[in-house]
């Protein structure tokens, strides 16, 4: 599509009451990305030449969340759909092409919905029509407006539902309120709507009826009911929220990754993995991860910011925090944390340790209970483990400190100073006995017990 042929204007000017909040109701997440930038993500495909976000109170937060993806202008007050579209008349100058009209609270649109909007609207027959307007099928049609067609197929009316006849209510075609319009008449049509309504308020809507009163064809393009849905509460963001992590698993498995509950593993809107890779029960993927093929992620374990590579192995009970880069067929085991740190091919943390601000080299064994002490209070040090390094359990290792290849760190050692590659350091105390001693406290203690 030819960028010069469409604008988008996305209206996000709703107080969002119900969600309770002080963040702006089209900044929350859904899988860990606000669901505005969900929305925008759709248009890439389109290539639009203008993306206008029409606002209302907190301009600043949705400002500072898209920077300049698009323009913002404000709509105050707020005196309905059709007049926050008018807000955007400025903004788009004299553009004659195809303006897309979506809402920010909208996000679960796919590429494909939002295209066969536009070449509806841009038919080459010569029958193109002034307005499309985006149907579903709710399986409820609790008190949505119904999209009455004519014998032609064309959109004929917009019926609200409480201004509907019992004949209308029976129609299962409903009105989203997104819509595709040709941008010649777009503000034409606008400036005819009235508020003379229950609401006082100017629906966008209207535009369909004073484009047939012109003689203008109108359309319909249908989506499934979960593309529409609006958010408007934190119920209707986890329904949502569901709907798109099964989308995501669904497209996992399809490409050949293994789920072996797969409605308990919940992923980002970024995650990213590869082939023949097997994840556990109870797997949660935070933002910018990153798994290659062959990978297992064990049951439990919780990833965010982490490169998992090739063959390698996760879990169960593991946490990667932002930039863990586990090497090939390394092995992060069960209750281990690694942040900050490189864990190189064939290394081995296998039980109970925090890796953090490290180098591990490669074929290293970490013991159990280990612990990069990196942290002084005010800032953070490296740990340096070199190739083939062995870690006792229950070690200390206070950065900044280097281990050299192929040393050995005596269990329980607290290491302050460099260790030599091939060297034993150990730290702990030496080992004393005292014969009989248990024995004589046990009857001690015995004697005095109330």
């Amino acid at each position: 599509m030819n960028s010069s042929d469409l604008a988008v204007v996305i209206l996000a000017a709703g107080k969002g009451t119900r969600m309770k909040s002080s963040l702006h109701k089209v900044l929350h997440p859904l899988a860990n990305r606000p669901m505005l930038l969900h929305l925008m993500d759709r248009l890439e495909a389109l290539n639009p030449v203008k993306k206008i976000v029409v606002v209302g109170a907190g301009k600043d937060q949705v400002q500072a969340t898209i920077g300049d993806q698009a323009e913002i202008v404000v709509q105050e007050p707020q005196l309905g759909t059709g007049h926050a579209v008018q807000m955007a008349r400025e903004a788009l100058g004299d553009f004659q092409g195809n303006v897309l009209i979506l809402y920010g609270d909208v996000p679960m649109l796919t590429e494909d919905t939002l295209m066969a909007m536009v070449t509806a609207r841009t038919r080459a027959d010569g029958k193109a029509p002034a307005v499309v307007v985006l149907g579903f099928r709710p399986q409820d049609t609790k008190a949505y407006g119904r999209l009455v067609l004519n014998e032609s197929g064309e959109l004929e009316a917009i019926i609200e539902h409480k201004d509907a006849t019992t004949e209308q209510r029976q129609i299962t075609l409903c009105n989203s309120g997104i819509m595709a319009v040709d941008g010649r008449m777009l503000f034409d049509l606008l400036e005819q709507i009235s508020n003379t309504n229950a609401s006082g308020e100017y629906y966008l809507t209207d535009i369909v009826a004073i484009a047939r009163q012109r003689g203008q064809s109108c359309a319909v393009v249908e989506a499934p009911e979960e593309e529409v849905m609006g958010i408007n509460s934190r119920k209707e963001l986890a329904e949502a929220e569901a709907i798109f992590q099964a989308r995501m698993r669904d497209h996992f498995m399809a490409e050949g990754v293994t789920l072996l509950d797969p409605a308990t593993v919940y992923f980002s809107y970024d995650t990213k993995i590869g082939q023949d890779v097997v994840i556990g029960p109870n797997v949660f993927f935070g933002p910018g991860v990153v798994v290659e093929d062959n990978v297992t992620i064990h049951s439990f374990s919780h990833l965010e910011g982490a490169v998992v590579r090739e063959g390698a192995s996760v879990g169960p009970f593991a946490r990667l925090r932002p930039k863990a880069d586990v090497g090939r067929k390394a092995k992060i085991g069960n209750f281990v944390e690694v942040k900050k740190s490189v864990i190189e091919e064939g290394a081995k943390v296998s039980h109970l340790t925090y890796i953090g601000d490290a180098h591990v080299g490669a074929g290293a064994n970490i013991g159990a209970g280990t612990i990069t002490c990196n942290y002084d209070g005010f800032n953070k040090f490296r740990t340096e483990i070199g190739k083939g390094a062995f870690i006792g359990s229950n070690t200390s290792l206070v950065a900044p400190v280097v281990i050299g290849e192929g040393a050995i760190i005596g269990a329980g050692s607290v290491v302050t100073r460099n260790v030599s590659g091939d060297a034993l350091a150990v730290t702990r105390a030496e080992q004393k006995e005292l014969g009989g001693w248990a024995a004589r406290f046990r009857s001690k203690q015995q004697k005095h017990k109330k």
